[in-house]
């Protein structure tokens, strides 16, 4: 397909409002239809192009920090369940213990991920999201990496790895 913008012949062009735009060009284009087909409609020489487009990389640098932030620590959103953020830093909200409580059960009791759910007002999704949240032993995951947090924990690692272990072998995904 050839960008309409450029004339760029690539594969990995896309349609905006009807138009096939290269990567680049669909990055730099407004998001109003108005503005688009005016932007569209100035035509650049592809060969003008080449260099951004070969050190073209959206989001890299953007991630690059994101990377940074949590090898030192930092939450990366918003605070889970159990937390709040304070001056940017996770601490324990007032329903902390509530945490404790889910992995506890989760690990002696023989209730279905539905009760339980139910029981702490979150979806079954929700609540395997907590269950598997390394945030709650002092962690920080980002991009399939684990960091250690700067953060209080609310469970210990031990309880954390036991509950994983009892997903693990019910199939819990």
């Amino acid at each position: 397909m050839e960008c309409k913008k450029c004339g760029y012949k690539s594969e990995s062009n896309k349609e905006k409002f009807g138009s096939n735009l290269c990567p680049f060009c669909l990055y730099l284009s407004p998001n109003d239809e108005e503005s688009f087909s005016e932007y569209v409609n100035e035509k650049v020489d592809s060969s003008n192009l080449e260099t951004f487009r070969k050190h073209f990389r959206p989001g890299e640098k953007q991630k690059k920090g994101m990377i940074k932030k949590a090898s030192l620590g930092s939450a990366m959103s918003r605070a889970p369940f159990g937390y709040k953020l304070e001056n940017g830093t996770l601490t324990p909200a007032e329903n902390f213990k509530e945490i404790e409580e889910i992995f506890e059960e989760f690990l002696n009791n023989k209730l279905s991920l539905r009760t339980m759910a139910d029981k702490h007002k979150l979806s079954v999704n929700g609540l395997k999201k907590v269950l598997r949240n390394f945030t709650y032993i002092g962690k920080i995951k980002f991009n399939n990496e684990i960091y250690e947090g700067t953060h209080t924990p609310i469970i210990s690692s031990t309880l954390f790895n036991h509950v994983q272990n009892q997903l693990e072998r019910q199939g819990i995904k």
